[in-house]
């Protein structure tokens, strides 16, 4: 409520002067209500050879394999998300390499930054948005019950990646926007 007139502001979708996008503009005020991709941190982290994924325990595709991933929070760094993510899903703590991939899913205005991170040592549990949390050989990787295509190509890309020292992160394989139909 406006405090000075006691009551909702009245918004309307229309193109700011200067702009080229439509927003939601206040009738009363002019206040631009400027809605933005999110912003999703997480990791391919591994334990020597194996890699760490979590059982999700909430929806959407509660049930399905996922890296530990999620929305980075107002006032934190994309590295800090990536570890806080880690400890709620896995219960463990990150060592971050360096960023792996930086994919746009452009369907749920999402930017996905995926950091390729090892564990700091061999323990991690069930957080609460997981239902069971495992570390896997490449072999075993529950492919057909992977979550979201970005994990897939997260997975990919972190194969690709374990001989360099150093590299520009990956994006969207080509042609891929991240759509379920992607999923094998």
């Amino acid at each position: 409520m406006s405090e000075k007139s006691g009551k909702s502001p009245s918004f309307q979708q229309i193109v700011p002067p200067g702009d080229t996008v439509a927003r939601a503009v206040c009738a009363d005020c002019g206040f631009i209500h400027y809605q933005n991709p999110r912003v999703v941190v997480g990791s391919v982290a591994t334990w020597q050879a194996k890699i760490l994924l979590c059982r999700r325990a909430i929806e959407p595709r509660r049930g399905y394999w996922t890296l530990p991933a999620g929305y980075l929070e107002l006032g934190e760094s994309p590295e800090s998300g990536a570890r806080r993510e880690a400890r709620e899903e896995a219960c463990t703590e990150l060592l971050i390499d360096q960023l792996l991939a930086v994919y746009s899913i452009e369907r749920l205005s999402q930017v996905q930054l995926i950091y390729r991170a090892r564990l700091a040592e061999e323990s991690y549990g069930v957080g609460e948005e997981s239902l069971e949390v495992a570390l896997f050989d490449w072999a075993d990787i529950p492919w057909p019950d992977l979550a979201f295509p970005s994990v897939h190509w997260a997975l990919g890309h972190h194969r690709d990646s374990l001989s360099l020292a150093a590299f520009a992160p990956f994006r969207n394989p080509a042609s891929r926007v991240g759509d379920m139909a992607e999923l094998p």
